[in-house]
C-alpha cells in the first residue's frame, strides 16, 4: 500500500479533504490532525474498516476506540442514553479535548467498543478534523496514529515514520497544540469517573459535574487480566525504545537523584530551569518550566520520540505535580516508563 501524504492542509475548503473523506467512506484509513494528537481514522460504523486500524497499529483487540463527530447532534446516533451531565459537559468543553463515555447504540460495532456496552465520543476542536468528518458523513473511529505502544504523534512526520505504507493517506494539518490525548470521562453509570486525564483537567470536570471519581488506572498499573474501559488504561503506552525511569517528588531532590543515577550515555528529561545543572550530559531535553505543565504536555511526545534516534541506554525524567494538565503529563510519563518510578 502506498500512503498518500496531503501536505500543508490549512483550509477546511481544501479539496484534498474531500479525497480523504472518500477514502474513509470506501473503508480505508486516513491519519488526520486533532488539537491533541494525530488520529488514525476509519468509518466507525464499518466493522471491517475498524479492524484495519488494529492491524495497522498492532493494537490489542481489547483496547476500545473513540468515535469522533463533527457536531453535537451526531452523538444521538451513537448512544442509547444522553444524560443532562453529558450535555452540560459538551456545552462547556466541545469542541475540545474531551471524550465522553456513554451506553452505546446498537449501530456501534463491537470492534469500536472492544465488546463493551459503552462507547467514547469526542467532538474535536481542530477544524481540519471536523471538516473531514463532515465530508465523510460518518463518525470516524480513531486512536492515535502511531504504532501501538510508541509515543503518540503530534505531527504528520511522526505519523509518516510509523504508518508509511500501512495506511491510505495522511492529512498534514500542522503540529498538534495540546500534545496529550483527550480527557476521558465516563457517564455510563453512577458517579462520573475520570478514566484518562488529558487536555481538560480533573478540576475543570469538577467545576461542571461536582464530585468526580478517579479510576485507579490513572495513577496505578492495571493488574494482569483487568479489562480496560477506555483507551490508554492498560498497556504500556507512549514508550521510547530505551527503558525509562520516572523520578517523582521535589524538583531539587529529583535533580540530585538523576545526577546520581545517570551515566554519560543516558538520556535526561528535565524542567527548563534545571537544564544547565546537569553539566555536560549529551542527551538532555528540557520539556518546559516546572510551573508550566501545558508546555510540558505540548513537548512531551516529541521529546520521547527524539530519543529513538539517539544511542541512549536509559532515560531518566523529572516529573510535574499532579495538578491541572500536569496529571495527564504524569500519567503519560508513568505509562512510558512502564511504571518504573523512584519517589524522592
Amino acid at each position: 500500500m502506498k500512503t498518500k501524504l496531503f501536505s500543508h492542509v490549512v483550509s477546511e475548503d481544501d479539496p484534498r479533504i474531500a479525497e480523504a473523506a472518500k477514502i474513509i467512506r470506501g473503508g480505508g484509513l486516513v491519519a488526520f490532525p486533532t488539537e491533541t494528537v494525530y488520529g488514525l481514522g476509519a468509518n466507525a460504523l464499518d466493522p471491517a474498516a475498524v479492524r484495519k486500524i488494529f492491524l495497522a497499529k498492532g493494537r490489542p483487540a481489547d483496547n476500545p476506540l473513540i468515535a469522533h463527530i463533527s457536531s453535537f447532534e451526531e452523538i444521538r446516533r451513537l448512544v442509547r442514553v444522553l444524560p443532562e451531565s453529558a450535555e452540560a459537559l459538551s456545552k462547556r468543553f466541545w469542541p475540545g479535548p474531551l471524550t465522553i463515555i456513554l451506553p452505546a447504540a446498537p449501530c456501534v460495532p463491537p470492534e469500536v467498543t472492544a465488546g463493551l456496552p459503552t462507547v467514547g465520543v469526542r467532538l474535536p476542536a481542530h477544524p481540519i478534523a471536523r471538516a473531514l468528518i463532515r465530508e465523510a458523513s460518518v463518525p470516524i473511529a480513531a486512536p492515535s496514529a502511531n504504532s501501538s505502544g510508541k509515543p503518540s504523534p503530534t505531527s504528520a512526520l511522526h505519523v509518516f515514520e510509523d504508518m508509511c505504507d500501512r495506511i491510505d493517506a495522511i492529512l498534514d494539518g500542522g503540529r498538534s497544540g495540546v500534545g496529550v490525548e483527550s480527557t476521558i470521562v465516563s457517564l455510563a453509570s453512577g458517579k462520573p469517573k475520570l478514566l484518562r486525564p488529558g487536555g481538560i483537567s480533573l478540576e475543570q470536570l469538577q467545576s461542571v459535574l461536582g464530585e468526580v471519581d478517579v479510576d485507579k488506572a490513572v495513577r496505578e498499573k492495571l493488574a494482569e487480566g483487568e479489562r480496560p474501559l477506555a483507551p490508554g488504561m492498560k498497556y504500556r503506552h507512549y514508550a521510547p525504545k530505551a527503558p525509562m525511569t520516572l523520578v517523582m517528588g521535589d524538583p531539587e531532590k529529583s535533580l540530585l537523584k538523576i545526577r546520581e543515577l545517570a551515566g554519560p550515555e543516558d538520556g535526561i528529561i528535565c524542567f527548563d530551569e534545571y537544564f544547565f545543572r546537569f553539566g555536560n550530559t549529551k542527551y538532555i531535553r528540557g520539556f518546559g518550566h516546572s510551573c508550566h505543565p501545558e508546555e510540558q504536555a505540548a513537548r512531551l511526545f516529541k521529546i520521547l520520540r527524539s530519543f529513538d534516534s539517539l544511542p541512549v541506554r536509559h532515560i531518566y525524567s523529572q516529573c510535574p505535580e499532579e495538578k491541572g494538565i500536569g496529571l495527564a503529563v504524569v500519567n503519560r510519563l508513568k505509562k512510558a516508563s512502564g511504571f518504573s518510578i523512584i519517589q524522592v
